[in-house]
């Protein structure tokens, strides 16, 4: 068996500071772009509307196809390239022509068919697909989405508060929770669509931070009980992270190679779910040592373990890397207790 990165020793929460401030910085900019420009980039699944995949012929003038729609009473259509030069989108979002939709979902696409048919001739176009989605159903889903997320932080929490502690349970909820903040600002900063299908993405990086995060928590359980002399938690933490360290490199490196195969190879309807994906595979691996760790040191400077006299008498002071929160030099608060 192959054995990567074994028996290393290095200091991880040393920089959590930098980390940080890095991660606030990415949060920032995330929430900055929302207050400029507006809420996410929803599909016409959230929002109602008709969506059609169509293929041409020959390369369309986009201004040309464009302005077709206006005369024809679509307006207002998004208009992306899909792939090839050949292959484009529309997307109508008037209100009135989704008030439409929730009546008679084929009549908007059935016109832009038609449309488009008068204006490049028949057999000119060909459409692929056609997607059509009434307002009070585009709403149903939102709220569904959101509420998904809202019970499945509940249930990490709740699992990991009875198998560890409350400790590590809120520590792991609070790290998820900014996932789900640095997620939805890369979506922003990136433009990506949010469909039912980022959703998805965004549901299965939940279950993956949430993954890595139990599996150092668990190594910091069993180094617990097994506390060196004179260990800070910040030192314990940097070890139970070495430990697993092997485990993890090889369960990132193999999901980063599947989602950058869906990502180069996979078509543009996967593509959004592959993007999230990748850039969540860091960002779960990057909150599980520099989110959930100082968390959980905060967590325990404030509301520390109760230690057994023996333990007492071996702590020494001195711990260095732990969060500003933590009383510095003080007997028993920035030591590792046992369980």
């Amino acid at each position: 068996m192959i054995r990567i990165f074994h028996n290393t020793s290095y200091h991880f929460l040393k920089h959590w500071r930098m980390a940080a401030i890095l991660t606030a910085a990415f949060i920032a900019a995330g929430l900055a772009t929302y207050a400029i420009t507006g809420g996410p980039n929803y599909s016409i699944e959230f929002t109602g509307g008709t969506l059609m995949q169509v293929q041409f012929k020959s390369k369309p003038d986009v201004a040309v196809l464009r302005s077709t729609l206006d005369v024809a009473g679509i307006t207002g259509a998004e208009i992306q390239q899909f792939g090839t030069e050949l292959d484009y989108t529309i997307r109508a979002r008037d209100e009135k022509q989704v008030e439409a939709q929730a009546a008679g979902a084929e009549g908007i696409s059935n016109k832009i068919k038609a449309t488009l048919t008068a204006k490049y001739g028949a057999g000119e176009v060909t459409v692929v697909r056609s997607e059509a989605v009434g307002p009070k159903v585009g709403g149903e889903l939102r709220s569904g989405a959101i509420n998904a997320m809202i019970i499945a932080s509940l249930l990490t929490l709740l699992y990991l508060a009875i198998r560890f502690d409350w400790r590590f349970g809120l520590s792991a909820v609070l790290s998820t929770a900014h996932d789900i903040l640095v997620t939805m600002a890369f979506i922003k900063l990136l433009h990506v669509e949010v469909s039912l299908t980022v959703v998805a993405a965004i549901l299965t990086l939940l279950g993956y931070s949430a993954n890595d995060t139990i599996i150092i928590f668990d190594r910091v359980r069993e180094n617990l009980r097994k506390t060196r002399k004179g260990e800070s938690l910040a030192e314990l933490l940097d070890r139970s992270i070495n430990e697993t360290l092997p485990r993890s490199i090889m369960t990132h490196a193999t999901v980063l190679a599947a989602t950058l195969a869906l990502l180069l190879v996979a078509g543009e309807v996967i593509r959004p779910f592959a993007v999230v994906m990748t850039f969540g595979v860091f960002v779960a691996t990057f909150s599980s040592i520099y989110v959930a760790g100082p968390i959980l040191m905060y967590i325990e400077g404030r509301y520390p373990r109760a230690a057994s006299e023996a333990q007492s008498r071996a702590i020494r002071s001195g711990a260095t890397d732990v969060p500003p929160t933590t009383p510095p030099r003080t007997r028993g608060t920035d030591r590792v207790a046992s369980r």
